[in-house]
């Protein structure tokens, strides 16, 4: 069996599904996903639902992620976006497929205060047999459920290089 035989987000999928059963399996996801990709860490935020093209992400305010103005910072919010989106695009991957960010774009429309909760639908198209971009997008909403920010990240996809 090859190397890239299995879907990059498997892995991931197969230990969300795992652990969500157990009393401490969220908790336990987040600090084993943070040794995976230790700056997804920093930003604090919990996977509160992980599925085959779908990723619900949320992000406690507190002072490490709040600006002069006394709301979320806008480049948590950026962090935020991106997590989403690349756990919803990655669940989707096809054994064999890589993926990297290569632009981050984000529009914002109010100050970010409180709980907030990022959500990101992925699809992708059905072959991916060379280099292409991908638009990934996540919602950021706080706790009255306004979008309070939305993240256009966009990937670029292809087949895995041999190693």
């Amino acid at each position: 069996m090859s190397k890239f035989s299995t879907a990059p987000g498997a892995a991931l999928q197969k230990m969300w599904n795992r652990l969500l059963p157990w009393p401490l399996g969220r908790w336990l996801f987040h600090r084993l996903l943070r040794l995976r990709v230790p700056y997804t860490g920093a930003l604090g935020a919990r996977v509160l639902s992980l599925e085959p093209g779908y990723a619900r992400v949320a992000l406690r305010d507190r002072r490490g992620v709040r600006n002069h103005l006394n709301s979320i910072h806008a480049v948590a919010l950026a962090n935020l976006g991106e997590l989403t989106s690349g756990l919803a695009l990655t669940s989707v991957l096809p054994p064999g497929v890589r993926g990297i960010v290569v632009h981050i774009g984000m529009d914002y429309f109010k100050k970010a205060r409180g709980r907030l909760i990022a959500e990101s639908r992925a699809a992708l198209p059905p072959v991916i047999d060379r280099d292409i971009e991908h638009l990934a997008q996540a919602e950021i909403r706080d706790a009255e459920g306004e979008v309070v920010a939305r993240a256009g990240v966009r990937w670029r996809l292809g087949p895995q290089p041999p190693r």
